[in-house]
């Protein structure tokens, strides 16, 4: 009788990657995976520590499966990834787990068992990160950058195209660090061309994760002509100040990141721009950001993301003076978040009356919920299809929006 597993993955897509390859790993072996914990024999548990709240809730997850193994449902309990890859001493004070296991590294194989629903899939082109940033403990976690080889990644492809998945999500801490290993410059752009010549049947493919540092005209040019590539750009900018850029290790500053965006918007004007940002970095005072809330009511990024500044050990910026108390630090980032609302609310007005693709991704109450182009899976804002009509999952319906939320669409199909 085969042995049944249950894999728990937290933390970001890219782990979810490497939960689907150990996975598919196990599946060849002959281990049943199994969705819920309950029917496990065995619990594995894909960890996030890249900031205070994401160990939280793997030191939570971790305990809440030991309980289950103390009442004898669980046979054995593996704790796996950065967690375990960061702290070493975890054994001693949860000495109910089986097993601890680091970071993989980049997988080259091809057996994968999806995590994902069938009609998208992540595809990783690259581990590590070469930025350095001082607040950052992915360098500790997963090392200096390294890229997955051209033949794997076509191999991969021409898997998924062969799938017949609608989108194909391609990530990586920094994807525009790939082929920097190899070169020592960005091979993004190249790679891209010979990704969509192997994916003709993949509606969408999506860029994740781009450093404003290396987003380079050539880029941007394949982005605007190439069809099948989502209008869609994640520029995680972390703040505006230069001041404070600085003592971030980012390397770019005020004005470079203001003629950026406006490249973008030239090149490619139908882009949804997202970005992620952090208040509450060391010794960031009202004045500066104050300049970072300005800086995102006039840029109005169609989707953003803010971060509470997580003081990470052995970051350089875990010494820096000035530390922010946690109190002014949740205060910046509610004004943020109240800010970024109104705008979201005001861009999504914009979609009253049109009609537009949309990716079906699930049955919702009478109707179904999914997706724009412009919104990423599990991050971004849902479209609510009213229609007692069926619809195919994982297929594109053309819809009318007749109302717009904050964050999400209402609409029905035109049929």
């Amino acid at each position: 009788m085969k042995q049944k597993l249950g894999i728990l993955t937290l933390g970001c897509p890219r782990n979810l990657v490497d939960s689907e390859a150990l996975a598919g790993r196990l599946n060849f072996k002959g281990y049943s995976i199994v969705e819920n914990m309950e029917e496990a024999d065995i619990a594995l548990i894909n960890t996030c520590a890249f900031i205070q709240e994401a160990k939280r809730e793997s030191i939570d997850a971790i305990l809440d499966l030991i309980e289950l193994k103390k009442q004898g449902r669980l046979k054995k309990l593996i704790v796996y990834g950065c967690l375990a890859q960061r702290y070493k001493n975890l054994r001693k004070q949860l000495p109910e787990v089986d097993a601890f296991v680091g970071s993989p590294e980049l997988n080259h194989e091809l057996k994968r068992f999806a995590l994902t629903p069938g009609h998208y899939a992540y595809l990783k082109i690259c581990e590590g990160c070469v930025n350095n940033c001082s607040y950052c403990v992915i360098p500790k976690i997963k090392g200096t950058l390294k890229s997955l080889d051209e033949k794997t990644i076509i191999a991969k492809v021409r898997r998924f195209n062969k799938e017949k998945i609608s989108e194909l999500n391609i990530i990586g801490q920094d994807i525009t660090g790939f082929g920097m290993d190899f070169s020592g410059k960005s091979g993004l752009a190249g790679i891209l061309k010979k990704i969509i010549s192997n994916a003709p049947d993949i509606a969408w493919i999506r860029l994740l994760y781009l450093n404003p540092e290396r987003v380079n005209t050539e880029l941007l040019d394949l982005i605007a002509a190439e069809k099948q590539i989502c209008k869609y750009i994640d520029l995680p900018m972390q703040h505006i100040n230069n001041r404070i850029l600085k003592l971030m290790n980012r390397r770019v500053n005020k004005d470079e990141i203001f003629a950026l965006i406006n490249k973008i918007k030239k090149i490619i004007p139908e882009i949804t721009l997202r970005t992620s940002i952090i208040v509450g970095f060391p010794s960031e005072t009202d004045k500066e950001f104050n300049e970072l809330l300005e800086f995102v009511k006039q840029i109005k990024f169609d989707r953003l993301g803010a971060f509470i500044y997580s003081r990470e050990e052995d970051t350089p910026a875990y010494n820096f003076k000035g530390q922010v108390p946690e109190k002014i630090k949740q205060e910046r980032f509610d004004i943020i978040m109240s800010a970024q609302q109104k705008i979201a609310a005001e861009l999504n007005s914009n979609f009253l009356g049109t009609i537009i693709p949309v990716l079906v991704e699930e049955k919702h109450g009478s109707g179904y919920a999914g997706r724009l182009q412009a919104d990423a899976p599990e991050v971004d804002g849902s479209v609510f299809i009213n229609t007692r009509k069926a619809l195919k999952i994982g297929k594109f319906a053309r819809v009318k929006i007749t109302d717009t939320l904050e964050y999400d669409l209402v609409g029905e199909p035109v049929l």
